[in-house]
């Protein structure tokens, strides 16, 4: 399934959903392109709500990684949405969880960029322990 995004904006903060598989080839640039044209246009504050991408590769990663950068170096911040158990572990053993701030709810995600709001971020150190093998 290729992937599909479609923007929509909340409270100023620009919410892009997800679907299909995050992987090598057009599916990454197309996530890239995507985010450059909204860069282009100016500091882009966005949330990637991943909640229907069934697969990211690690090329899916390396593109999410750009797109973050991209994001920063327009003066805005990139976020990330509703990953699923799998994406988690990604994260945690590729250590980009220390880059990412994930968040398990919209209003969450979007309160975040806002500093005088509170924010109830997602606790990677609770998923890693609760997923570690008993010892």
């Amino acid at each position: 399934m290729s992937l599909e995004i479609t923007s929509r904006t909340t409270e100023g903060i620009t919410i892009l959903d997800m679907r299909g598989r995050l992987v090598a080839g057009e599916e990454t640039g197309k996530l890239r392109d995507y985010v450059n044209e909204l860069v282009a246009k100016g500091p882009l504050n966005a949330v990637l709500n991943l909640a229907s991408i069934d697969f990211i590769d690690s090329t899916g990663l390396g593109a999410m990684v750009l797109c973050y950068s991209a994001a920063k170096k327009s003066g805005g911040a990139l976020r990330l949405l509703n990953l699923k158990e799998r994406e988690i572990e990604l994260l945690v053993l590729t250590k980009l969880n220390t880059i990412f701030e994930v968040f398990a709810d919209e209003q969450d995600a979007v309160n975040s960029f806002y500093p005088d709001r509170a924010v109830k971020r997602f606790d990677i150190l609770s998923f890693v322990q609760s997923h570690s093998p008993p010892e």
